[in-house]
């Protein structure tokens, strides 16, 4: 009776007080998670402003479908593993092909210089290697092992083309200086324009003949090439601009060599950026290769028209100009096609000696375009000002590079491992820029993550977390307790009587 009323009254007891604890804490939680989205929809209103995307997308996009094992939808159920494989290896083959680099330095008189001053080899094993392999197929045809229906003839030609390549060879590995290498590629074009002419007229008497004539042609494109780089290097640019032009007017079908990029470049020392304009306007179609060197002079000539007179205060005043669109568009498509050029033409990353191949797109064609093309952006004033103001817009633009780009393919993955081949130990391998999260956005994640898990945890303990409350609130408020007993027993009772009443 009295006994069973007392246990009944502490029962209720416990339960209102659990009650109320319960209420308190959901109060607790639900101002926490009201104040939380709120935060999350003006932070997200934030973000769609300034980078043009939705924070939980590209969150969930870029780490939790990963983790989650998300595939892509577009590819067909029922296609076979292998299948897949084997495309996708091939795929990765044709992107990261290299390419010979056009204005790849002479090995005697300048890379072997650099590793006499420093100690350092400037090139790897598998970059001379892919030389060599180039010059056995620059320099031979399968002709070569086989023994012609004129066999007078053959002695006097092997002999007189063996002359010529020793020559090559000298002027390349040899020569110690740009003069000496230019002595010995004009002995070479006189053996070469004679191979030339004799095996031009007789090339159309067999299969071999035409074999050897294709031969001697990359042969004489090849010493003319490096004939004209050296007049370059000499100072001779309008001898060496003259020398380009007439030998893609002979070969206009050899665009293995890439000459015109050697011409872009001699042109933009000339500052003849009319001529550069029109050399663009055939070589930038939609239909042929891109290269650094094409993209980024492009973005230089229309900056040219806008960097004297720019300046980012003014230009977010009262907005771009058409002329200014374009030349921030020209350039992130530059930026788009190679990112790791502005670090390099802004001087925030030291250069190094250019390597004989580059891998189009990565770091190697990088280093290659700014070694040489650095002179020419300083020369235009304010160049370089409007590169640095706009670059690092291009990443806002393209969100997931390795998945879809804005005006090319998905940037390769397989750039900074045939980078790394390319280019040696010494040098820091730049890979693609990733995005650095600002503070505020690590805070809301941070944020986030913790009221769910203090709402899982109210859930599953509600009474443990109702102490837990009541604890954390009476710690957070007793130093101002503690202060305020201070106080207390400083000042007279009076007067803290008073400053309470008011």
């Amino acid at each position: 009776s009295a006994k069973k009323m007392c246990i009944y009254v502490k029962k209720l007891q416990s339960f209102c007080m659990c009650v109320e604890s319960l209420l308190i804490t959901w109060r607790m939680t639900f101002f926490i998670g009201l104040n939380f989205n709120l935060l999350t929809i003006i932070f997200e209103w934030w973000y769609f402003r300034k980078y043009g995307t939705s924070f939980i997308e590209q969150v969930s996009v870029s780490h939790l479908r990963p983790l989650l094992g998300g595939v892509d939808n577009s590819s067909p159920n029922n296609s076979n593993t292998s299948n897949g494989d084997a495309d996708s290896n091939r795929q990765n083959v044709s992107e990261c092909k290299v390419w010979r680099n056009p204005l790849n330095l002479f090995r005697g008189a300048e890379y072997n210089r650099y590793t006499w001053v420093t100690g350092r080899e400037p090139l790897t094993y598998y970059d001379m290697n892919l030389s060599a392999q180039d010059h056995q197929t620059f320099f031979t045809c399968d002709s070569d092992h086989i023994r012609p229906a004129d066999a007078s003839k053959k002695p006097k030609m092997n002999q007189t083309f063996t002359m010529n390549t020793s020559y090559i060879l000298l002027a390349e590995e040899e020569a110690t200086t740009i003069v000496e290498a230019e002595k010995l590629f004009k002995q070479a074009l006189k053996v070469g324009e004679s191979c030339y002419r004799r095996s031009q007229q007789l090339q159309h008497h067999s299969s071999q003949y035409e074999a050897q004539h294709r031969r001697d042609t990359n042969v004489l494109v090849y010493i003319k090439r490096r004939l004209a780089m050296c007049s370059r290097k000499l100072g001779r640019t309008k001898e060496a601009v003259k020398m380009m032009r007439d030998l893609m007017k002979e070969f206009p079908l050899l665009s293995m060599f890439n000459i015109h990029e050697n011409l872009l470049e001699s042109l933009l020392e000339l500052q003849n950026y009319a001529d550069v304009q029109a050399v663009l306007a055939k070589y930038d179609d939609i239909s042929l290769p891109k290269s650094a060197t094409i993209c980024y002079t492009a973005a230089l000539l229309k900056a040219r028209a806008v960097s004297d007179k720019f300046s980012p205060e003014a230009a977010s005043r009262r907005g771009l100009s058409t002329a200014e669109m374009n030349a921030v568009e020209a350039i992130h498509r530059a930026v788009e096609f190679n990112p790791h050029v502005p670090k390099y033409l802004l001087e925030m990353k030291s250069l190094i000696l250019p390597p004989e191949h580059i891998l189009k797109r990565g770091d190697s064609e990088a280093i290659a375009y700014a070694f040489f093309h650095l002179q020419h952006w300083k020369r235009v004033e304010g160049a370089l000002n409007l590169l640095h103001c706009t670059w690092e817009g291009t990443f806002r633009m393209i969100p997931y590079p390795l998945e879809k780009g804005h005006l090319f393919y998905p940037y390769p993955i397989c750039t900074e491992t045939a980078d790394r081949e390319l280019l040696p130990m010494f040098h820091e391998v730049s890979v693609y820029p990733k995005k650095e999260l600002p503070f505020f956005i690590l805070f809301t994640a941070g944020l986030c993550s913790f009221t769910a898990m203090l709402a899982l945890l109210t859930h599953q303990f509600p009474e443990l977390m109702g102490v837990f409350a009541k604890a954390f609130l009476s710690t957070l408020f007793a130093p101002l307790n503690f202060i305020m007993e201070k106080v207390e027993s400083i000042l007279p009772s009076g007067l803290w009587h008073q400053l309470t009443r008011i």
